[in-house]
């Protein structure tokens, strides 16, 4: 026979096994696990060219301002024109924005996002807002993205020495532009006879 503790130990544990087996049962259906995905917004694609230190093509957030870009170019340069841009102004994704340097006249087409920092829009670009290649000065053509003081002073001693341009493809007869270059700066150029 068992002892009363026994007796007492046995029905403890036996009411707690009936208990935990209660609630396994009455217990609601464990549901799915939710995972909720955020998304993360792309970064935008800014062409940043003209009077920066280090004029390219840079990533920056979505609601990103002129100067956060400019920040990330290594800032301003000290010939800049800051009385001819607005800091603070949006950017869109995929613009190019040329900053100008003291003394130099831009256009008033480029009003939606600075007072004068010129902007080309690619999605809606014309023909017009391209740089001719057998037009520009060596000034103009730097901020074509690739295209340094070395490279620009070669297209215009090519473009001496041959005349000028009769499609944009053949400025990769210029030294020191291939088809990398030229994939990148052939949305931004254009010729005329």
């Amino acid at each position: 026979m068992m002892k009363p503790w026994q007796l007492i130990l046995v029905g403890v544990l036996g009411g707690l096994l009936s208990t935990a087996l209660i609630l396994l049962i009455s217990a609601p259906p464990r549901s799915e696990t939710i995972i909720l995905r955020t998304q993360t917004p792309s970064p935008w694609v800014i062409h940043l060219s003209g009077a920066v230190t280090r004029p390219g093509v840079y990533e920056v957030p979505p609601k990103s301002r002129l100067m956060d870009v400019i920040n990330i170019a290594g800032g301003l340069l000290p010939q800049a024109d800051t009385d001819a841009i607005n800091l603070a102004a949006p950017l869109k994704d995929g613009i190019k924005i040329r900053i100008p340097f003291l003394g130099e006249e831009t256009s008033s087409s480029s009003a939606d996002i600075t007072s004068s920092v010129e902007i080309y829009d690619e999605a809606s670009g014309t023909e017009s807002d391209r740089l001719d290649i057998n037009q520009a000065s060596v000034e103009q053509l730097e901020t074509l993205p690739g295209i340094g003081k070395t490279r620009a002073e070669a297209i215009i001693e090519y473009r001496q020495k041959h005349g000028k341009f009769d499609t944009i493809e053949q400025i990769q007869n210029v030294p020191g532009i291939g088809p990398g270059i030229f994939e990148q700066i052939r949305e931004f150029i254009t010729v005329t006879p």
